[in-house]
């Protein structure tokens, strides 16, 4: 018997920032955060804030008045989970030769993955549920979770490198911990977009599903792990301690990718415009 999604009010609570939306399920344990940013469905500033605000009420001590084990996150926007780096940012922040600050946003957004990584330091089982298009930063936001649930129709890729650039938010610490560093550096290097099949052969993806199945595919998977639990709690916390992916590590790859980035020539910035102009005539 499949666990349905309940909607009386005693058992839902919703929350709504600028750029998200909050849906507490009580009697889950669950909440869902769906990502809206504008004008484009990338990490924008007030994405990346809202997030952290959130996680700070989760994990402050006026906290949910009930216990949270799981968090998903999606997406809003049909077609697209997220678009990755703000590039707008980056072109004008490049072009201002203000490494200061692009540094301090992609620490932000290194900070917020980290914490999902961790479960919020609270045994919190973290999934992505993928419905569209999860590129550069989007796809490092993906690879952050401890679940990764996908529709067929969802792609996924790191295109950093058509841009003389690399991901700098943690993708290569994350994907050589799932899939080694000679696969990590393919994919970080060749700038390749995957299906969601081809993800899920990789073992990147946990749970394939067909599109418009992936709401349920999250409850399915609450209630197998319910059932086990906290051998699956205890077991993720081992395999985090093999090698595992550290702030520390993640900041240091951030300061070496600004520099990078200082370093971009205009070519290299009409490229990233190009880009932008595409995104946004498709969405």
């Amino acid at each position: 018997m499949q666990l349905k999604r309940k909607t009386e009010k005693k058992l839902k609570r919703e929350e709504k920032f600028s750029s998200l939306d909050i849906t507490y399920e009580e009697e889950h344990a669950l909440a869902w955060y769906r990502m809206n940013a504008h004008p484009r469905p990338c990490l924008t500033k007030e994405l990346i804030d809202e997030a952290q605000a959130w996680f700070n009420q989760i994990t402050g001590e006026e906290s949910c008045n009930y216990k949270l084990e799981y968090m998903v996150m999606s997406s809003k926007v049909p077609g697209v989970f997220n678009l990755g780096g703000d590039l707008n940012l980056f072109i004008q922040l490049i072009r201002d030769k203000n490494k200061e600050a692009l540094l301090k946003y992609d620490i932000a957004c290194i900070e917020t993955m980290y914490r999902i990584h961790r479960g919020l330091e609270k045994d919190v089982t973290s999934i992505a549920l993928v419905q569209g298009d999860a590129l550069g930063g989007g796809f490092e936001g993906v690879l952050a979770n401890d679940v990764i649930i996908a529709e067929k129709s969802a792609k996924m890729g790191l295109p950093d490198i058509l841009f003389n650039l690399f991901p700098g938010a943690g993708a290569y610490s994350f994907l050589s911990r799932k899939v080694g560093a000679a696969l990590a550096e393919e994919m970080v290097l060749s700038g390749k977009l995957y299906t969601a099949q081809e993800l899920y052969d990789l073992g990147i993806v946990n749970v394939l599903v067909e599109d418009g199945e992936g709401e349920q595919a999250v409850y399915d998977y609450i209630k197998k792990e319910s059932r086990q639990r906290n051998g699956r709690i205890g077991f993720r916390k081992v395999k985090k301690l093999n090698n595992p992916v550290t702030l520390e590590e993640l900041i240091d790859g951030a300061k070496i990718w600004a520099d990078a980035a200082m370093n971009l020539e205009d070519k290299d910035l009409r490229m990233m415009e190009r880009l932008v102009k595409r995104q946004s005539a498709r969405y």
